[in-house]
């Protein structure tokens, strides 16, 4: 059992940042890659970013490569998603997720838990 806890959301103007965290607890942290999704309202859930068990690796879409960057600390069972250069087409609310095959998923149906998501607001 894994529970994740996300923080850091809020409303921001358009070329603003804002950093998101997600605290994990429950099993061991470094076993298990972490990925960032986003729901818009009317939309699917979509790929944000993901990073291995190790923080060797990371895996980005074109529509947030280059402005948002994901990372992780071990040592405190935290994972952030730093974004810089925000649109309003960024508007949406984002979730943490384990993937417990610890590479990273791009695939929503390969993470095994979620958060409960926090909200994103970009004002144009």
């Amino acid at each position: 059992q894994v529970q994740l806890v996300e923080s850091g959301g809020g409303l921001v103007q358009a070329g603003g940042s804002l950093r998101l965290s997600c605290a994990a607890s429950g099993r061991t942290f470094s076993n298990y890659a972490m990925g960032w999704f986003r729901q818009a309202p009317g939309k699917e859930r979509e790929f944000v970013t993901a990073i291995s068990w190790s923080g060797a690796s990371t895996s980005y879409p074109d529509s947030v490569k280059g402005r948002f960057t994901i990372s992780r600390d071990n040592a405190k069972n935290t994972v952030y998603l730093q974004m810089n250069s925000l649109k309003p087409e960024d508007t949406a609310v984002y979730f943490c997720a384990a993937d417990f095959r610890g590479l990273g998923s791009l695939t929503r149906s390969d993470y095994d838990y979620w958060g409960q998501g926090t909200q994103v607001t970009v004002s144009s």
